[in-house]
């Protein structure tokens, strides 16, 4: 894994995390990159140090674990929990995805078109998964489509 600091045109910064060089640059060209503040995908990378996961020194979840503590939000007075209980959480949530992709449906390219037909009443509701740009997921939302990203990249299904 790889940590890029990134600038969205509006000047928000933040941190995202990639397989690959090639993966940012593959995500950002199909504006599968967004600013999780205001939605803009006109990215930039920002000079930052690099962290990269060999897997010899740190696992994904304590990379994962680590960045969560240090952008958390703090209470006045309040104990930020462990690194062992933050991996133990993203843990229980990587579980939790992992059980919700099983039982959905991986539609790849088609998701927006599923997500609204299913949203129109032109499909009977089932669970699914797949990709979208995201302009087409914030016209999702403005639809009122109830479409969520996954918190943790899943590698697509072949049966799509």
């Amino acid at each position: 894994m790889i940590v890029y600091d990134l600038r969205c045109a509006g000047g928000h910064i933040f941190e995202a995390w990639f397989g690959s060089r090639r993966d940012y640059e593959t995500q950002k060209d199909r504006d599968l990159v967004a600013c999780p503040f205001c939605e803009s995908t006109d990215i930039e990378r920002t000079p930052s140090a690099l962290a990269i996961s060999s897997g010899a020194a740190r696992s994904d979840a304590d990379m994962a674990a680590a960045a969560a503590m240090k952008d958390a939000p703090q209470a006045e007075g309040a104990t930020p929990p462990s690194p062992e209980a933050v991996k133990t959480m993203l843990a229980a949530l990587a579980r939790a995805q992992s059980e919700a992709v099983a039982k959905s449906e991986y539609v790849g390219s088609r998701f927006a078109e599923e997500a609204r037909a299913m949203h129109y009443g032109e499909q009977e509701h089932r669970s699914i998964y797949g990709e979208t740009g995201a302009g087409e997921a914030k016209e999702l939302r403005e639809e009122g489509v109830a479409a969520f990203p996954l918190l943790f990249p899943v590698r697509p299904r072949s049966d799509a």
